[in-house]
């Protein structure tokens, strides 16, 4: 499931978000601070050399603000599942619903959606069905057909591949689409990383530019589907990175 960081109307329980803050231990005069930040904001919106009138804001929270992403977790703190055979999995604004389902039983997996939903709207939270995907993961030969999934009337789309935090998951959980994500990316920096070498950089500098910008898009969760990548994906990864190593030199192997 995704959520949209859209809070609407005036009666959002920022209150509730203090009171949260304040269970946890932070002291009151953080409590205090973080409610003056959320409310009275003068906020104006300037478009083709044209500025508009300042406005008070006491809705939402600012974007692009590193505390942001915190208060919505606070915010959504409460949002969890009540049937335990139902994982709930939340970072920032994108939240997924995992269940193992036998016998084509989805009953407990459609009322944890309803109750997603009824919450979404009881705490000024719009849930984006566009962005709303589904997959179902069967192994088996002549896998059953489910009913597909709705919300608020709308149909769930039925995805073969979806993206979770920057990691491409396959139905048939096979790793050669994130890997061809992962490439592409890399392929991409690479080009930049020629550019520095024709200006004759040092090979540290070429290394840290690699590292940070490269390196760092090939291990991205290495860690869940290396062990599982083919042999074939493994040859392409290895055929990358002796690329990189001859575009820096005989100091990175």
């Amino acid at each position: 499931m995704h959520l949209d960081d859209e809070v609407y109307g005036e009666g959002i329980k920022w209150r509730q978000v203090v009171s949260v803050q304040y269970e946890a231990y932070c002291t009151p005069a953080l409590c205090q601070w973080t409610s003056s930040f959320l409310t009275g904001r003068k906020q104006q919106v300037q478009l083709a050399g044209v500025t508009s009138r300042i406005r008070t804001v006491s809705t939402g929270a600012p974007k692009w603000c590193v505390l942001t992403p915190k208060l919505y977790s606070v915010y959504t703190n409460d949002c969890t599942t009540k049937d335990p055979s139902v994982t709930l999995l939340k970072f920032a604004d994108d939240t997924a619903l995992i269940r193992l389902i036998q016998d084509s039983d989805k009953s407990a997996y459609r009322g944890e959606v309803k109750q997603l939903v009824l919450w979404c709207s009881q705490n000024n939270l719009e849930l984006n069905t566009l962005k709303t995907m589904g997959m179902t993961v069967d192994l088996r030969r002549h896998p059953s057909m489910l009913i597909p999934l709705t919300i608020s009337n709308s149909p769930v789309s039925a995805m073969d591949t979806f993206k979770f935090l920057s990691s491409m998951i396959s139905r048939d959980l096979k790793w050669e689409t994130n890997i061809n994500s992962i490439l592409k990316k890399a392929q991409q920096r690479m080009y930049f990383l020629q550019q520095l070498r024709k200006l004759v950089l040092p090979p540290e500098l070429l290394i840290q530019f690699y590292t940070t910008v490269s390196e760092s898009v090939l291990c991205t969760s290495i860690t869940v589907w290396f062990r599982a990548a083919s042999v074939q994906d493994g040859n392409r990864l290895q055929r990358t990175i002796k690329t990189v190593a001859k575009i820096i030199g005989p100091s990175r192997t």
